[in-house]
C-alpha cells in the first residue's frame, strides 16, 4: 500500500509542500566519515596507536578493514543503502603509501589520487582533515601548542600540505573541500599556564592559513572541544579560543554534537555563531555521558540541531558531516543507522509548517505556537521517508542486506 498521496495530503492541509521537502532532502548531502570503517586505524602503519591522542574506538566487531581497497568497498556497500548523494570525508591518515616512509609534513596529492579517483568514479564529493594525532611528534600531548618551536613547525607544515591537498580534492571533483582543523592538544591534569599554549595555537594557526586559497575549491574549519581522553582538565583549543578565531579570521567554525558537556546541546549555538562566520561545519555525533562518539539516532538532538539549520535558512552555509566510531556492532550498518537517522531528522524539520510557526509567533499566539509544534510530531513523516527511499532507489528494509554482506565478505577477513 502507497501511503504517501495521502502523507502528501495531509502535509499540504497545513501549508507543507512534500515534493519540495523531498526535492530538498535530496541536494542535501552528508559527509560520511571513513574512520568508522577501521576504527581510526588508518593506513600509514599495520595498526595505530591512539594512545593519547584522545581518541579511542569501542569493541572489536569483526570484519574490519585493513586496506583501502577493503575499507572502499564497505563504503560502497554502506552508500547503496543510504538514499541521496553524499560526500566522504578522510583523514590524512588514510594516505596511500604504497610501502613508502612519508613524512606527515611532505604529504601530497599523489598520496590521496587513489581515494579522489575512487569519489569521482562513485559521484561524491570529499572533505579532509589534517590528522595532529597517533604519531610520534604528538606523543607529548601538543602539537601546534608544544612548547617545542621543532614540533610546532613540523605540525604547521602538515596543516599547510593539508590545505593543498583539499584544495586539489576540490578542483578536480568540482566541488569546495570542507578541510578541518582538529588538534588532541591539551592537559590531564591541572596546567599552570593556559595562556601561552593558546597563543602558540594562534600563531600556528595563522602560519598554516598563511597562504590564500580559492574557497571555491578548499574552505577552511577550526573545531573545538570541552575536554578529550587524556585532556580531561584542560583543551588548549576549546570552544571560545576556536569562536574567536573563527570569528577573526572568517573561517568556518565546526561544531561537533559531541564535543560539549552532557547537558548543552549545539543546536542553540547555530544561530549565533552564524551571525560572525560565514559558514558552519557539523559534526553530528551523539554523546553518551562524557564518550562522545556514538552512532546518531532519530533523537531530540539531532532534530534540534535540523531544525535550527531549517528554520534559520541556514542548509546553504552549513557543511553537514558524521563523527562517530563505534567499533562493537557491525560498522557498515552503523554508517546506515547514523546518516539515515540525520536525514530523517532533517526530514522532521523540512515537513514542519514554518511558516505557519513564524505566523503564530510573530501574531503573538504562542499557544497555537506550541500546538503547531506537537501536533506535526504525529503526522506521516514516515511514508515521505519511504517514498524518498523508493525514488532513490535504496530499500527502507536494509538489514537483510547487511546481514548477507556480513557473512559473504566481513567475517571471511581473518
Amino acid at each position: 500500500m502507497n501511503a504517501y498521496p495521502l502523507a502528501k495530503e495531509t502535509y499540504a492541509s497545513i501549508g507543507v509542500d512534500t515534493e519540495e521537502v523531498i526535492k530538498c532532502l535530496a541536494s542535501t548531502p552528508i559527509s560520511l566519515h571513513c574512520w568508522q570503517g577501521d576504527d581510526v586505524g588508518g593506513f600509514e602503519k599495520a595498526e595505530a596507536d591512539l594512545a593519547g591522542s584522545g581518541l579511542a574506538a569501542t569493541g572489536n566487531h569483526p570484519g574490519k578493514a585493513r586496506t583501502p581497497e577493503e575499507l572502499r568497498q564497505d563504503l560502497e556497500k554502506a552508500l547503496s543503502l543510504i538514499p541521496g548523494s553524499h560526500r566522504l570525508n578522510l583523514h590524512a591518515c588514510y594516505a596511500e603509501l604504497g610501502g613508502r616512509k612519508t613524512e606527515r609534513s611532505d604529504y601530497g596529492v599523489a598520496e590521496f589520487q587513489g581515494w579522489i579517483d575512487w569519489a569521482k568514479a562513485q559521484g561524491l564529493g570529499m572533505d579532509f582533515n589534517p590528522s595532529f594525532f597517533a604519531h610520534p611528534k604528538a606523543s607529548s600531548g601538543y602539537t601546534l601548542s608544544s612548547p617545542d618551536q621543532g614540533i610546532r613547525d613540523y605540525w604547521i607544515e602538515h596543516g599547510k600540505a593539508c590545505r593543498r591537498i583539499g584544495a586539489e580534492i576540490g578542483r578536480q571533483l568540482g566541488s569546495a573541500c570542507v578541510t578541518n582543523v582538529w588538534i588532541p592538544d591539551g592537559s590531564k591534569d591541572l596546567p599552570a599556564d593556559r595562556k601561552g599554549p593558546r597563543e602558540r595555537l594562534e600563531a600556528s594557526l595563522d602560519a598554516i592559513f598563511v597562504e590564500k586559497i580559492d574557497p571555491a575549491i578548499n574552505l577552511d574549519a577550526v573545531e573545538c572541544k570541552l575536554f578529550g581522553i587524556g585532556s580531561e582538565s584542560y583543551v588548549v583549543g576549546s570552544h571560545e579560543f576556536y569562536l574567536g578565531y573563527a570569528v577573526t579570521r572568517q573561517k568556518l567554525i565546526c561544531l561537533d554534537a559531541g564535543h560539549f558537556h552532557p547537558t548543552e546541546q549545539i543546536a542553540d549555538k547555530i544561530s549565533s555563531v552564524l551571525q560572525f562566520v560565514p559558514g558552519l561545519l557539523l559534526h553530528v555525533s551523539r554523546g553518551v555521558r562524557w564518550d562522545s562518539d556514538h552512532v546518531v539516532l532519530l533523537d531530540d538532538p539531532t532534530i534540534a540541531i535540523m531544525e535550527e539549520l531549517v528554520r534559520g535558512d541556514f542548509l546553504g552555509r552549513t557543511h553537514i558531516g558524521l563523527d562517530f566510531f563505534d567499533a562493537s556492532i557491525n560498522r557498515i550498518a552503523a554508517w546506515v543507522i547514523g546518516t539515515r537517522s540525520a536525514q530523517k531528522a532533517l526530514l522532521h524539520a523540512l515537513l514542519q509548517p514554518l511558516d505557519k510557526l513564524r505566523a503564530a509567533e510573530n501574531s503573538g499566539a504562542l499557544w497555537e505556537r506550541l500546538a503547531l509544534m506537537e501536533e506535526s510530531k504525529t503526522l506521516p513523516v514516515g511514508a515521505v521517508w519511504q517514498e524518498f527511499c523508493h525514488r532513490q532507489e535504496v530499500p527502507t528494509d536494509w538489514m537483510g542486506e547487511v546481514r548477507s554482506y556480513e557473512r559473504d565478505v566481513l567475517l571471511k577477513r581473518s
